[in-house]
């Protein structure tokens, strides 16, 4: 496996990179970002916290907005970025925002013309992780996390793939897809009709049957324009009340559903991650 460095930019004395590699999973070139921390050298290998972004966005937006590499420099803590979809000319698209590129929904997507290239899901969890960690000073302890769409990513990631991870964490997650028209047409399109797949990919329906799970806090503002329609907190809610799960879910006045909310409490997910990682 050959990646190429498109980019380095020194912060808070580690390195924020950029690299694009040849998917053998989404078959097409895909970029992402990852931060190391001045702790990670050859002789000392840092864990990584797995960052997924929402809708529209890339691997730039979290790395340059959500002022995490100071904190990631502190703490001794690998950040590593993904993109939100498979990209290129080849790769079907759509014209709305919330479908096709930039609109992966971290799913292995079954239904034709996308399940050539949308298998973000193992991407992700599997691909992903093999060339970070084979490539970079970091070790096999991973964390993970995200905003919107990747909250629900990152949720669904820990939940089916628990022994991979430490802990996880989201902010203003869609967290019940199958009932939310962001998640119902995605999840039609992506893996057809039968409701049953989704159930694989909606963490408010695999927490349902849970009485454990990861370590995991989850952070919504309340002026969020998403929050009711969209993102479906309060059946999260309920669904972690009445199994008593170890998901800590935090409201907050005032705050909306953008990188000013994520800026706002980064670093408090950033030590939740660091205490479970073994860093604190």
């Amino acid at each position: 496996m050959t990646i190429e460095n498109l980019s380095a930019n020194k912060s808070f004395g580690g390195w924020h990179k950029q690299y694009l590699h040849s998917s053998s999973v989404l078959n097409c070139p895909m970029r992402f970002a990852i931060y190391l921390p001045p702790q990670a050298s050859s002789e000392h290998k840092v864990p990584v916290l797995y960052w997924l972004s929402g809708l529209t966005c890339t691997d730039e937006n979290f790395m340059q907005k959500a002022g995490a590499l100071r904190i990631a420099a502190k703490l001794g803590l690998a950040i590593v970025a993904p993109d939100t979809s498979p990209r290129g000319d080849e790769v079907p698209d759509d014209e709305a925002y919330d479908l096709g590129q930039g609109a992966g929904f971290y799913v292995n997507a079954s239904e034709a013309p996308w399940d050539q290239n949308y298998r973000m899901f193992d991407y992700v969890n599997t691909e992903l992780p093999a060339i970070i960690e084979s490539t970079f000073p970091v070790t096999n302890q991973k964390s993970i996390a995200g905003h919107s769409m990747g909250g629900h990513g990152a949720l669904v990631s820990a939940l089916r793939h628990s022994s991979q991870y430490r802990s996880v964490s989201a902010f203003s997650p869609i967290a019940h897809p199958g009932d939310c028209p962001w998640g119902r047409k995605a999840l039609s399109a992506y893996l057809g009709k039968d409701r049953g797949q989704w159930t694989q990919y909606d963490a408010v329906q695999l927490l349902c049957d849970q009485r454990d799970c990861l370590p995991a806090l989850v952070d919504q503002g309340q002026d969020d324009e998403f929050l009711v329609e969209q993102l479906k907190i309060d059946v999260l809610e309920s669904v972690v009340n009445n199994n008593g799960l170890p998901i800590n879910i935090r409201r907050h006045a005032g705050y909306d559903h953008s990188y000013y909310f994520i800026a706002s409490f980064i670093e408090d997910h950033l030590t939740f991650h660091a205490e479970h990682l073994g860093l604190l």
